[in-house]
Formats: structure tokens, sequence, C-alpha cells
């Protein structure tokens, strides 16, 4: 018996474009999941209703702060798609390694499995959109158009 035709497609089909993009949408339902999980957290929704988080007061400052960090992950997601593939490639370089320290630094103090999980899960989207950035080859077809 034969495996479907959708799961032998060779590399070389599926543009670097698209599986960063992919890569980037797999890392935004990380970071949802894991905001959604931690509501499950015991006295954690009390915290929310005392205007804290994790220690840090909920502020205007603090929310517009946070918007602007999933923003730039989800307009990634279109970005990768469109820019041109030097400055692609540069900034899929550069954004993955600036999310992960974030990443690293919200990890400090937690002590749910939950949360070490979806961490490493998204380092490791990351550090692969880090890795098609930098080995992406000059010669893929959909980087010509652009």
């Amino acid at each position: 018996m034969s495996s479907p035709a959708v799961l032998n497609v060779p590399e070389h089909m599926v543009s670097v474009r698209l599986k960063i993009s992919a890569l980037w949408i797999a890392m935004l339902f990380l970071f949802a999941y894991g905001d959604i999980f931690g509501f499950f957290v015991p006295g954690r929704l009390d915290e929310l209703a005392e205007g804290e988080i994790s220690g840090i007061e909920i502020t205007q400052g603090f929310l517009l702060a946070v918007s602007i960090y999933v923003a730039i992950a989800s307009a990634m997601v279109f970005l990768t798609l469109v820019l041109r593939r030097v400055l692609n490639r540069w900034i899929n370089l550069v954004l993955p390694c600036l999310y992960a320290i974030s990443i690293v630094a919200s990890v400090i103090g937690e002590d749910h499995a939950y949360f070490f999980f979806l961490s490493a899960a998204e380092i490791v989207l990351l550090a692969t959109i880090a890795r098609y950035a930098w080995t992406w080859p000059v010669e893929d077809p959909a980087s010509q158009q652009r």
C-alpha cells in the first residue's frame, strides 16, 4: 500500500517562504494556547482580576507592548510571503533570536510543565525558522519573483 501523495511532496516543491510562514503560524498557535491554558492555573484569574500577571502590573502600556509583540509575529506570516528575499532572510534570522530570548526570560520563575513544554516548542519552531532563513537558497524559484 502506498502512502498518500500529500506525504510524498519533495522538499523543493514547497518554497522556503511557505515553510517559514507556516512556522510563524504554528508559533502563534502555541502563544495563544499557552495564554489560554494559563487561565486554568489555580489563582491566575484572581491575579488578573487584581490587575497583575506574574507579578507585572497590567497597564495600558503593558497591554500595548504585548499587542505589539504578538502583532509583529502575526505580520511575519504575511511579510515572509511578500518581502524581498534578502530582507526577508535577515528579518527571519533576527526576529526568531529576539523572540527566543523573550521566551527564555518569560520561563524564569515559572513552575508549570505546560509552560515549559510550550516555551520549548516555540523555541524549536523559532530555531527552525532561523535555520530555513539561514539556508535559504538563492535559486529558490519563489525568491526569484521578488
